[in-house]
């Protein structure tokens, strides 16, 4: 990369970001806040932040200082993951990868399943320049970076300097063989802490080393500038979760299932009284089906009926007035002999109604002297 690599900040959801795209499945990192406190299990690595202080900040370098801790024996340490850091501003990636290539049982993904065989065996001088020269590894590393910041120069007495920054660096807490390493890409070897006790886990160990790390480190500063920070890589907590929420639903099934079943032993009369119940919402359900059907169809009627009538209304319309029956019971027939049937009348105070009469009726009503002719035709007049 003509870039190189850029710095990362210590943030959780950061690293579990830069997990994932190395192909990296069921692996996520959280923050760790009490070192008091246990971690709940199981923690597959530490990656713990501090300052690195002026008296070792060639980071460009791997340190030379070495101690009662440090393992030299050659096959002990090519048989582990430890590579060193022999490019700048890689030391988040480099206590990542020692984290996840030292276990087992995690699903590494083709990137990193390919560099641990490609590796194996490897000095760590050999297994830093693999992690150099793997393009993979630094797009995803400097994806997740934030924009360095430009400093101009300043000039002092003449001298054109750079204004130095703090610096802060990465390392990694593992358990490898029932023993606790610290792997720090800076160093020329892995320092062993030991085993843990029987009866207490390796975070509670870890937890002891970087307690005792913290105080010496603070011991002798002013105003215990205390900048620290401490993850743990663990499982995906969201796979526990769901396989957590299956096996209760599974227990829910079960539970149902055999409460049904104890039902229809003990109480076999509720579930008699219920099939009779929902048989008689289907018979209930058929008769609504077939009203609704008889009112479509009485509807369709009506409106045919409807149809007919106001087609008869029309024919009515064409074919002139409609004949009175009325002055068909007073009419004379053909033999001569007029007809003694006579139409029910109504009173003579009520039949003042405005409607067109016969001229017979209308003689009819003068001579008893029930209303006026209103508006008699001359024609009729005279027959008077």
């Amino acid at each position: 990369m003509n870039k190189g690599w850029l710095e990362l900040e210590s943030d959780p959801g950061l690293f579990t970001l830069l997990v994932e795209d190395f192909g990296v499945k069921g692996v996520q990192v959280e923050e760790i806040y009490d070192l008091q406190s246990k971690c709940p299990g199981p923690v597959y690595g530490f990656i713990f932040l501090f300052k690195w202080i002026e008296e070792r900040r060639s980071r460009r370098k791997v340190s030379t200082l070495l101690d009662d801790t440090s393992v030299m024996e050659e096959d002990v340490v090519n048989n582990m993951f430890f590579a060193h850091q022999l490019i700048p501003n890689s030391c988040a990636t480099h206590a990542l990868l020692s984290v996840l290539l030292n276990c087992s049982g995690v699903h590494l993904g083709p990137t990193l399943s390919r560099i641990k065989d490609f590796t194996k065996g490897f000095s760590p001088e050999s297994k830093g320049y693999a992690i150099g020269n793997a393009p993979e590894l630094a797009k995803a590393h400097n994806s997740h970076a934030r924009p360095e910041p430009r400093h101009l120069p300043e000039k002092q007495n003449g001298i054109s300097a750079v204004r130095t920054m703090e610096a802060f660096h990465f390392v990694s807490y593992v358990p490898i063989k029932g023993r606790l390493f610290e792997l720090d890409g800076l160093k020329v070897y892995p320092i062993d802490h030991g085993p843990w006790a029987e009866e207490e886990e390796w975070t509670d160990k870890a937890r002891r080393v970087i307690m005792e790390r913290i105080g010496l480190a603070t011991a002798g500063e002013p105003y215990h500038d205390i900048r620290f920070n401490l993850m743990a890589v663990v499982p995906d907590r969201r796979l526990k979760y769901e396989s957590r929420l299956n096996v209760l639903k599974m227990n829910r099934q079960t539970v149902l299932e055999a409460l049904q079943q104890l039902i229809r032993v003990t109480q076999p009369e509720l579930i008699q009284p219920q099939k009779q119940t929902d048989n008689q919402n289907n018979e209930d359900t058929k008769p609504n089906t077939k009203s609704a059907s008889n009112q479509e169809t009485s509807r369709q009627n009506s409106q045919s009926n409807a149809s007919d009538v106001s087609r008869d209304a029309a024919g009515s319309t064409q074919r002139g007035p409609v004949p009175n029956t009325y002055s068909k019971l007073n009419a004379v027939p053909h033999n001569g002999n007029t007809t003694t049937t006579q139409p029910p009348r109504l009173p003579a105070f009520l039949d003042n109604h405005n409607y067109a009469k016969s001229p017979m009726q209308e003689e009819e009503d003068l001579a008893a002297g029930v209303g006026r002719s209103r508006g008699l035709p001359l024609s009729l007049s005279g027959l008077r």
